[in-house]
């Protein structure tokens, strides 16, 4: 049954949109105080020329039928997987911070990570909708789950990206769990990850050092434990009702990245505890109102791709607002609709742009096709 758009979802996203837009802009005066002198107009035109492109392409994925995503899931996914690949031809993928996640064309940067992550979220729901009466068993589910992880895990280890391996690892499992998957198998599945993840702990150094800064933040705080320091004296800084828009002090040449992943301390330096709760509420209002779409979503292909991208963007913003609250180690990962980052706000639009598109056809709750 066809319905007009959901209008809170919207309501929510556009003030994310707009809120996101004036962090930035907020966080991109700290530039003016950097010794590398950035041009911090330039920086808020390229944010506000990525806005303009994704809101383009929102609008005009909102016109195809959802049948396309499911048809060429696999070919876009085979693209995601290439795309990411070229981030390690020299030359071509460029190091920074000792990690190659960008494609350099001239003077534009693009991070396809972001493609590979709306890649998996389509195979997977397709995959998980063609096997659905089989998706109980431990072959068609977890295990299938696994063996498409090892080929996405693979390219991003390389750059290496572990931030998107886990976001798109807890990704396929909130999936699977809605597709039907058996409780027994997903709590194996888990117990797989557990493992891997500690495996990845002990022998990795890279990591090593990012769990030793997460239990003992101040054990060297003009070096590894730096971020993580500076990122809570600013959010202290804000107390209840923070010193106001646009007054962080933090920003100016005390926090790494403040318009990157510390751009949530920032918020929270000008907009206090109050402030952080309200952007934390807005995300869960915007999970609530995406899995409110994804339960009435007609088709089964539907429902797991809105379940898919909602659960990757709320759980991403979650781990980076956690990050900077010395919650979850350190991971690097934009907040979404807020950070400098282009291709990530691109493909968030494109996103919910689907999203939207798929809420102009749905049923009442428990009426939804399979």
């Amino acid at each position: 049954m066809q319905r007009g758009i959901d209008k809170p979802f919207l309501f929510i996203t556009s003030i994310l949109v707009v809120a996101g837009m004036f962090i930035f802009i907020s966080a991109s005066i700290g530039l003016l105080a950097r010794a590398e002198n950035l041009n911090v107009s330039g920086q808020i035109i390229n944010q506000l020329l990525s806005l303009g492109i994704g809101l383009a392409l929102a609008l005009l994925v909102f016109r195809f039928p959802v049948t396309f995503w499911h048809t060429y899931s696999f070919y876009i996914l085979l693209a995601g997987l290439a795309a990411t690949l070229l981030v390690l031809i020299p030359g071509f993928g460029p190091e920074h911070g000792g990690a190659r996640r960008w494609i350099e064309i001239g003077s534009v940067s693009l991070q396809p990570a972001e493609f590979l992550k709306f890649a998996f979220i389509l195979y997977f729901a397709a995959w998980c909708t063609g096997v659905r009466k089989r998706i109980h068993t431990f072959t068609y589910g977890p295990l299938a789950l696994l063996l498409l992880l090892v080929p996405v895990g693979f390219v991003l280890w390389l750059q290496p990206d572990y931030g998107s391996i886990t976001i798109i690892g807890a990704t396929g499992m909130c999936m699977l769990i809605f597709a039907g998957a058996r409780w027994k198998h997903i709590i194996s599945l888990s117990l797989i990850g557990g493992v891997c993840a500690l495996l990845v702990v002990l022998f990795v150094p890279y990591i090593q050092d990012r769990v030793d800064t997460f239990l003992h933040p101040g054990k060297d705080p003009l070096a590894s434990g730096y971020q993580i320091k500076q990122s809570l004296i600013a959010i202290g800084s804000g107390q209840i009702t923070g010193r106001g828009f646009g007054q962080s002090t933090q920003k100016f040449n005390f926090l790494p990245e403040p318009m990157g992943d510390s751009v949530f301390a920032v918020f929270a330096e000008e907009w206090g505890f109050v402030g952080g709760i309200v952007l934390i509420g807005l995300f869960i209002a915007f999970l609530n109102f995406g899995y409110r779409i994804a339960l009435r979503a007609e088709t089964a292909f539907s429902r797991l791709v809105v379940l898919g991208f909602v659960t990757a963007i709320v759980t991403q913003s979650f781990i980076n607002m956690g990050s900077m609250l010395g919650v979850f180690p350190l991971t690097g990962d934009p907040l979404v609709f807020v950070s400098k980052g282009g291709t990530s706000l691109v493909f968030t639009l494109i996103e919910i742009g689907i999203i939207l598109a798929i809420s102009k056809h749905t049923k009442e709750p428990g009426t939804a096709k399979t």
